[in-house]
């Protein structure tokens, strides 16, 4: 068992590190107050390879593992969450489900494009009556003349409104016990994107409701077998977890790098408050149970690399991160003390940004659902 990265994973650490603390770092709070989306990072980091990160060579992918993937996840997300999210909306949810599902010309046809970060892809599962129960999908599709005419509502999707969005892949019901997911491109007539949200958090990533009314897509847009959609986005789900839960890491360490440092400089009584024994207890605290998380996270994808169940680490990871990026983001903000209320400091940005790491990709009380189910309980 070794714990060392190789020197692959560690230079592309390294320079995913350096090009979050140049590049987005002096702008993540503008990106955040303006709630403007971040097309000249996205556009770097297509030019990088980091868009496509786990795909093969021959998809126009970077060549990398799941590990690579979430090492780049968790660098970007200690700097901000909204270039994180972006990356990872992207790669697990839009591109992942046209690689493993789709035919030889649908993965020519989008690909290409999308593991180069050009155009930016989507996935619309969740509806006001079908989220935590995605079984409960009411978009429906029907077969006329050789289209799919797709009629329904999406909400919460990420990436699917910016000027380069591509592609949503989305869950349908094809027939009356029958889901399926089929790929809209943007710009099809009957497929409308809502205004953005006003969201706590992620100001600067694209999250907005969709509506499909008569959208007719040929029907060669079905992402494999008929009624093959709900076995497939539950597998897309899984491999969306593992990159979430590198946020969740990614934002705790981030977290932490902040409080220490502040503590090192904010003095009282005399001294550093980080000589006091409290500071030095959540700082410890935080510490441990990041590198106990982050452990969690590489076995989630070294897993899913060696070609193993990973449904049950990947919750688990999942859950466990979640819920200690809140952990850390409170505390980081409580070592500030009131400078940390205060928008101009990283850490107040953190706290809004970690809620919905226990939310998206499965709620806490989902993940704990599969968890137990994995258990045999």
């Amino acid at each position: 068992m070794d714990f060392d990265l190789s020197d692959d994973h560690e230079l592309l650490r390294r320079t995913v590190r350096e090009f979050a603390e140049g590049e987005v770092a002096p702008v993540a709070e503008e990106l955040d107050r303006t709630k403007a989306f971040p097309y000249e990072i996205v556009r770097k980091m297509g030019e990088l390879g980091w868009m496509g990160i786990p795909f093969p060579e021959e998809v126009g992918g970077a060549g990398g593992d799941t590990l690579a993937y979430a090492l780049a996840v968790e660098e970007l997300t200690r700097v901000d969450s909204s270039v994180a999210i972006t990356l990872c909306a992207h790669t697990s949810l839009g591109t992942q489900p046209i690689y493993l599902f789709g035919s030889e010309e649908q993965k020519a046809d989008w690909l290409p494009e999308l593991t180069a970060g050009r155009k930016l892809g989507a996935f619309g599962l969740t509806e006001p009556e079908a989220g935590s129960d995605a079984g409960n999908t009411r978009t429906r599709a029907r077969l006329d003349g050789g289209e799919w005419v797709i009629d329904g509502a999406k909400q919460f999707i990420t990436n699917a409104g910016t000027d380069i969005s591509g592609v949503v892949c989305i869950t349908a019901r094809t027939g009356e016990d029958e889901i399926s997911n089929i790929v809209v491109p943007n710009g099809t007539p009957g497929y409308e994107q809502g205004e953005p949200y006003r969201k706590m958090g992620w100001n600067a990533s694209d999250t907005r409701p969709l509506t499909f009314t008569d959208c007719r897509v040929p029907e060669a847009n079905l992402l494999g077998p008929r009624g093959a959609g709900f076995k497939q986005f539950l597998h897309i789900l899984d491999i969306g977890r593992i990159g979430v839960a590198a946020m969740g890491v990614g934002l705790a360490q981030g977290a932490l790098d902040q409080a220490i440092a502040y503590a090192k400089e904010r003095r009282a009584f005399g001294k550093p408050i980080s000589k006091f024994q409290a500071i030095q207890s959540k700082l410890a605290d935080m510490s441990t149970e990041i590198e106990a998380a982050r452990l969690l996270v590489y076995k989630t994808a070294l897993l899913k690399d060696a070609g193993r169940s990973f449904t049950l680490t990947a919750a688990q990871a999942k859950l466990k991160t979640g819920r200690l990026a809140v952990r850390c983001s409170e505390e980081a903000v409580q070592i500030h003390g009131g400078y940390g209320y205060i928008e101009e400091y990283p850490v107040c940005r953190f706290y809004r940004d970690a809620k919905i790491l226990t939310i998206g990709e499965g709620t806490d009380e989902v993940q704990q659902m599969v968890i137990a189910r994995a258990l045999g309980a």
